[in-house]
């Protein structure tokens, strides 16, 4: 395992402690964040709001490694993200992620995964 790929797996297990500023911590100070349905999320100010936003309502979040590739500074990722919402909800979806690494941090992280699905879980549709 090279240091790009110890740096994302370290990443996706540190989701379970649902810290922003954690998570944050681990991109560069320019790095993006790009859930591909949505906008891209630019620099730690913007990517820390999100997730502050996002985590407020999730009571435990685990990310299972199906299948992680790396070259030297690329890292992919075939997941399976799992959220517990405070209102009981609980939810698991497919997801593939492309990470680059610079210096040790995270410069952009891309995921792809169905939105129609992850919308449905959040609002209950």
């Amino acid at each position: 395992m090279n240091d790009a790929e110890t740096l994302v797996r370290e990443f996706c297990d540190a989701w379970s402690k649902r810290d922003p500023d954690l998570l944050t911590d681990y991109f560069t100070e320019d790095g993006v964040y790009h859930n591909m349905p949505m906008q891209p999320l630019e620099g730690h100010d913007a990517i820390r709001g999100f997730l502050t936003g996002f985590l407020a309502a999730v009571t435990s979040a685990e990310f299972r490694m199906l299948n992680v590739t790396a070259s030297d500074t690329v890292v992919m990722t075939e997941r399976v993200d799992a959220f517990h919402l405070a209102d009981g909800k609980q939810g698991a979806f497919p997801v593939m992620g492309i990470f680059e690494v610079r210096d040790g941090k995270i410069a952009a992280w891309r995921d792809y995964f169905d939105m129609a699905q992850v919308t449905a879980f959040l609002t209950g549709a």
